[in-house]
């Protein structure tokens, strides 16, 4: 079954964050990866305010979404972001189709 892993980013360095947007995609690819959304608009309807970025990567199962967060791959591109940016990341599990 899917995964998806949903990111709520604020950033306060976009020099040193771009370091971070470099690296993350290739430990995405090394676990099957793919963006479906990545900084573009989004607008909060109920809630709390919008992050600066909101990103949702697609992975085959949630197993593989764990394994790239804690892959030394991601950990080594996850060290550029610490400090520049506010990050919220959860993992969900995808349904199945009906």
């Amino acid at each position: 079954m899917k995964a998806y892993w949903i990111a709520h980013v604020d950033v306060t360095d976009p020099d040193q964050y771009s370091q971070y947007t470099q690296r993350a995609p290739a430990a995405f690819a090394l676990y099957g990866g793919r963006l479906l959304a990545r900084g573009g608009r989004s607008e909060a309807l109920e809630g709390g305010a919008t992050a600066q970025r909101n990103v949702v990567i697609e992975f085959d199962s949630y197993e593989q979404a764990l394994a790239c967060y804690r892959s030394e791959e991601y950990q080594g591109a996850k060290r550029h972001r610490e400090g520049v940016a506010q990050a919220e990341i959860i993992i969900v599990e995808g349904v199945a189709p009906l």
